[in-house]
């Protein structure tokens, strides 16, 4: 499935995933290829992103490893689209 991945300054990221993982209002989930189409609101925490993800330099540094070799993105709030194996994460 295809991340994008948008912040007020810049796309932080796009391309191809296995999984994403979100903090919703309502807990964490997670979306894999061919999930049912969903909006949700986000909460401050952690975007974990599965998959051979390669960032640009320029928001490398916004990205951290986790030890499972997961890719995390910590977000203060947002919104995140499902629809036809897309998934938009507009994060603040």
């Amino acid at each position: 499935m295809y991340l994008e991945i948008v912040s007020p300054e810049a796309t932080l990221f796009a391309g191809e995933v296995t999984a994403v993982t979100v903090p919703g209002i309502d807990g964490e989930f997670q979306m894999l290829n061919n999930h049912a189409p969903i909006v949700s609101l986000l909460q401050e925490g952690k975007v974990r992103i599965k998959g051979n993800v390669v960032l640009e330099e320029a928001y490398e540094n916004k990205f951290s490893k986790a030890p499972n070799g997961d890719t995390i993105l910590a977000i203060n709030s947002g919104t995140v689209e499902m629809k036809n194996n897309k998934v938009i994460v507009l994060a603040d």
